[in-house]
């Protein structure tokens, strides 16, 4: 399979590695907004990221990971590439542990030694960082980051573009609104209004975005 990834940081490297551990897989190219140009580098096509449609012109059957951790950045990027759902791929590492009743959805990243039981339905475009366990029956929004080391456990429901930090533990039934950062290491024990970010054992609430007129 012929792969372009989109991303040249820290985190790329991980998804390249996890991508290219399958032998039947090809990196064809790396398209970064540090490229100004599309150029070939040792048989790799690098370019700004709007040369993804070149790209598609130019392979048959190509696919995109966005590999980059900023939420709100995969979704933009997303939104002005209107690519088919269809030409992005979820990467899944060997090495993770998931439920045959789990539903992960496209663009989707599944690093190392993570646990996806049973029921749980992960959006478009997510990270599912390693070492993270996500139990069953949890909803996972599109363009969520579970960061290294988290535990969701059972029924938890994170809205889009919801951020949880490493380490970070959230007990059942418990619901974190759109755009919410939970803090690396907190205990979440109440819900997360959206939009806010909450700190802590047990997690508090520490900030609240503007584009949020209340907590309730």
């Amino acid at each position: 399979m012929k792969i372009v990834v989109i991303g040249r940081g820290g985190h790329s490297k991980v998804i390249a590695d996890m991508i290219l551990s399958d032998q039947e897989n090809d990196i064809v190219g790396y398209l970064d907004d540090k490229y100004d140009n599309v150029g070939l580098f040792e048989n790799i096509y690098c370019g700004p990221i709007s040369s993804a449609t070149q790209l598609v012109e130019h392979f048959y059957d190509l696919k995109f990971v966005i590999a980059i951790g900023d939420n709100k950045v995969r979704q933009s990027i997303v939104q002005k590439l209107n690519l088919p759902d269809e030409t992005y791929l979820s990467v899944i590492h060997k090495s993770a542990v998931i439920s045959l009743s789990a539903k992960i959805d496209i663009g989707t990243v599944v690093m190392p030694h993570t646990v996806i039981n049973a029921d749980t339905r992960i959006g478009v475009h997510s990270i599912i960082n390693t070492g993270s366990v996500i139990e069953h029956d949890c909803i996972i929004g599109d363009y969520s980051h579970i960061c290294p080391g988290t535990t969701l456990t059972g029924t938890v429901q994170i809205g889009e573009g919801g951020y949880i930090g490493a380490g970070a533990t959230i007990i059942p039934n418990i619901k974190v609104g759109d755009w919410a950062i939970v803090g690396a290491g907190a205990t979440v024990i109440t819900d997360i209004p959206a939009h806010c970010t909450a700190v802590g054992i047990p997690a508090k609430i520490k900030k609240v975005d503007p584009m949020r007129v209340e907590v309730n």
